[in-house]
């Protein structure tokens, strides 16, 4: 019995740690892309509520919003469907959080650009 309740307590705390360590990215982030020779100015409006992450990325063609954003710990994830004339195609990105930026790697699934891995962005909280 004594084990069990050492163990509960344990895991409680190891919870309760991982939750006060979980960054909270709200806010304004801005960063730029490198394709080919162009750099494409991004800036993202995340909206983080515990685990979950919405909200949107700016760029030249607009507003998008973010699909299927989590934060767990320092970690981030979300995906942006990009439409085009060949129909839409995704860009999954994965990232790390580091007080005050953000390193973002984005691969590119479907359409003409499938599997094409973008170098990485590094984002700042904007001011």
């Amino acid at each position: 019995m004594r084990n069990r309740n050492l163990v509960a307590c344990a895991t409680l705390l190891a919870v309760l740690t991982g939750a006060a360590l979980a960054a909270d990215i709200t806010g304004n982030w801005t960063g730029s892309m490198s394709m080919g020779d162009n750099q494409i100015n991004l800036s993202y409006n995340f909206k983080q509520d515990g685990e979950k992450l919405t909200g949107t990325v700016t760029g030249p063609g607009g507003d998008l919003p973010l699909n299927e954003g989590k934060v767990q710990g320092d970690k981030l994830s979300f995906s942006v469907s990009i439409p085009g004339p060949n129909g839409s195609f995704k860009i999954q990105n994965d990232g790390t959080i580091k007080g005050e930026e953000i390193t973002l790697t984005s691969k590119m699934e479907g359409g003409d650009f499938g599997g094409r891995e973008m170098p990485p962005m590094t984002l700042k909280r904007a001011k």
